[in-house]
């Protein structure tokens, strides 16, 4: 209406052949009224119409976005930093880093003190099943205690029972909220850790996490929507605050779900968090004012979030790959000084890859992009991963033993990862049971 309103009387003051544009205060009125309504118009379209719904496949917006993140974030990678220190209520705690595990001679993950390993689980990046392998498959003096048919491990510490080394959904449950992120996580866990074991005191964390290659991980959410998924029961928790659906958050949908979702459409919504989405559950979100995008551009949300989301990837302890089980693997082990059982499974062709062949090319162009944040942080992950891995390949002196051991198994994926566990689990269990019984007929014979 306001717009309007100064449109019609712009137009009333034109068409009077008293106005001229040369003379006068009123000349003067107009003038600036002309500036006021172009302003307006501007505002109004980059509020209305963002780079990401407005702009074509084929526009270069991207493009020069992409070139200012690499100028801008070039050659830190290897930057060491500082040990985080958080306070918590009444006791303060650090976030040890990978540099500072592997610069400390000394170290060694002290399960029986108060040492604590946090996964940050992002969506469709194989986090189950790696959760699943750490809660499984460690070998330890007291390992996890699984119930069959539960989700949830007991993991307690062997001097202990009631206190726990691991804060995962394995362990845990989602104690920070569903797909809890590092906003989250960072003010949340010492808080929830501090009332299961009922006494407040100094921990040492140990943040990891899993990355996958950003295309097929954005199509496996999809995938994972249109066959009924929602995640709506996560509190996005930021500034003292959860924003769930809502004024800064609104929904992409209406109804129970987003079921048969077309990926046009899917992409075409310019809250859905399944956009960027390894980005910002790995930024510090309370840089940029949270999810209210009206204090700043959008080039300079994206840029911090981006820069803030490698930094928070270093300050990680170990994070693996998705498409690089055997390094992920061979990190984690010598990073705690602790060794898995069975290898890690690497799939040759998932769910995502098999709908990549089936999708159009400019889509495809559309996907990569609109998740252009995070093939930068893909792209810096895998070489930090390659950086992380030549640094602890120098201090091992029986790399070639450890690294030789470490054979993936290697399955294509045709059915959801807790089936594929269980599949797998079941296999493992028959040929243990196979090679008990030659035994026992060996021996019945040598007697």
């Amino acid at each position: 209406m306001v717009v309007k309103s100064i449109v019609r009387e712009m137009r009333s003051r034109i068409s009077t052949p008293r106005i001229s544009f040369l003379e006068g205060d009123k000349a003067k009125s107009v003038f600036l009224l002309c500036l006021l309504f172009i302003a307006m118009s501007l505002f109004l379209t980059t509020y209305l119409c963002p780079g990401t719904v407005c702009s074509s496949p084929n526009h270069s917006f991207n493009d020069i976005r992409i070139e200012k993140l690499r100028e801008i974030t070039n050659g830190k990678r290897g930057h060491p930093l500082p040990a985080q220190e958080l306070t918590w209520n009444t006791s303060t705690s650090l976030i040890l880093s990978f540099d500072q595990v592997l610069n400390d001679k000394s170290f060694v993950f002290d399960i029986d003190a108060n040492d604590v390993i946090v996964f940050l689980h992002i969506q469709k990046t194989g986090g189950t099943m790696f959760d699943g392998h750490v809660v499984r498959d460690l070998k330890l003096q007291t390992p996890c205690i699984c119930p069959a048919g539960k989700k949830r491990c007991i993991c307690t510490r062997p001097s202990d029972a009631e206190s726990f080394w691991l804060f995962s959904r394995n362990s845990m449950g989602w104690k920070c909220g569903l797909h809890a992120d590092w906003t989250e996580l960072n003010h949340c866990v010492n808080n929830i850790m501090d009332v299961i074991e009922r006494t407040p005191h100094p921990r040492r964390y140990f943040y990891i996490t899993f990355l996958r290659d950003p295309v097929a991980r954005f199509l496996s959410e999809w995938r994972h929507v249109q066959r009924g998924a929602t995640w709506k029961n996560s509190i996005h928790w930021c500034g003292g605050q959860t924003h769930q659906e809502g004024r800064e958050l609104p929904p992409c949908y209406f109804g129970q779900d987003w079921k048969n979702v077309s990926l046009r459409e899917f992409l075409s919504c310019p809250w859905n968090l399944a956009l960027n989405r390894q980005t910002r559950m790995l930024a510090d979100l309370s840089l940029v004012n949270c999810y209210n995008t009206s204090h700043m551009t959008t080039e300079e949300r994206d840029l911090i979030l981006l820069e803030s989301a490698k930094q928070n990837l270093r300050r990680t302890a170990f994070f693996g790959i998705c498409e690089n089980q055997t390094a992920s693997q061979y990190l984690f082990e010598t990073t705690f000084h602790m060794t898995f059982k069975r290898p890690f499974i690497q799939l040759n062709r998932t769910r995502s890859s098999y709908t990549l062949d089936a999708i159009d090319s400019d889509d495809l162009e559309l996907v990569r992009k609109l998740n252009y944040l995070d093939l930068e942080l893909y792209n810096y992950a895998g070489e930090l991963l390659n950086e992380r891995f030549e640094k602890m390949k120098r201090k091992d002196p029986d790399f070639n033993t450890h690294f030789s051991r470490i054979k993936p198994i290697k399955l294509d994926l045709d059915e959801t990862e807790e089936r594929l566990i269980q599949r797998i689990e079941k296999q493992r269990l028959q040929i243990a049971m196979e090679k008990r019984n030659k035994e026992t007929k060996k021996s019945m014979i040598q007697d």
